[in-house]
């Protein structure tokens, strides 16, 4: 099986920078198409499907390879190498929402380098409140949101949506993230909720030496505004941008003010 077909990849354009965006949970690739316009023309583009979403090879789903997220960040390293061209001499900038933000960490400390950069859209590399750290969640709380996920993933995808995705003047885009969650294989989306959402990646970010831009809502759900000061202050030289934003979308919400922040710190790591 190609890693085209596995993932359902697509590359456009021929900038000398290359921009790898990786979806959230319960997301695809089409994710992006509100803040892509902004840097197309001037990057190369590369979307893809995490395997057991979108239009990826379900069948190529194996939940031992999948049991932790590193399995995710040998995909994006395998993507990376087949469709960022000019690898060896151009920069490439990872671009990760949620959970995909820690997977691209995972990335630049499995192979220290090979990014010039990472945007991290709604990072949390914990969930679970712990101690004075406070990443949003009991684990009373994850246990039951797993156990409905198991149950009745359907009836968690409709309720959950739209308070995940915020902007209640734009129903349309909880609509749309809810049938993305529905599209999914409820066998796979609730083992890949357990993987997302009872990982601890605290201890991680301070191994990751990539360049960062944090991109922060003013209020989020799920990533609240302390796990991304959390993150900011473990990665070491991040940046942090806090959008004026009510959600865990802001690349579907506010993709403008996530371009006017992304647009500055990339020019410092691609020009």
């Amino acid at each position: 099986m190609s890693i085209r077909q596995r993932n359902n990849v697509k590359a456009w354009g021929s900038g000398s920078t290359t921009l790898l965006f990786a979806h959230g949970f319960g997301c695809d690739q089409s994710m992006w198409r509100f803040l892509l316009p902004a840097f197309e023309g001037r990057y190369r583009i590369v979307v893809f499907d995490a395997v057991g979403s979108g239009a990826s090879d379900w069948s190529a789903y194996d939940p031992a390879r999948y049991g932790t997220l590193l399995g995710y960040a040998r995909d994006v390293l395998e993507i990376a190498d087949e469709f960022a061209e000019g690898f060896a001499d151009r920069p490439v900038v990872f671009v990760g929402h949620s959970v995909a933000a820690m997977v691209g960490l995972l990335a630049t400390i499995l192979q220290p380098g090979r990014f010039a950069a990472q945007v991290m859209v709604s990072p949390s590399p914990c969930y679970l409140n712990d101690g004075d750290y406070r990443g949003g969640f009991s684990l009373a709380d994850i246990e039951d949101l797993l156990q409905t996920l198991a149950d009745n993933y359907e009836g968690w995808a409709r309720a959950m949506g739209p308070a995940i995705m915020g902007v209640p003047a734009r129903p349309e885009l909880s609509g749309e993230l809810v049938d993305s969650f529905c599209r999914a294989d409820p066998a796979i989306a609730a083992h890949f909720a357990r993987v997302t959402f009872l990982s601890d990646h605290r201890a991680d970010l301070p191994r990751s030496t990539t360049p960062t831009l944090i991109l922060q809502c003013s209020e989020d759900l799920i990533a609240p505004r302390a796990v991304g000061e959390f993150t900011h202050r473990a990665l070491r030289g991040s940046e942090l941008h806090v959008i004026d934003n009510i959600g865990h979308c802001p690349h579907m919400s506010a993709p403008r003010e996530c371009a006017a922040a992304m647009s500055p710190f990339l020019r410092q790591w691609t020009d």
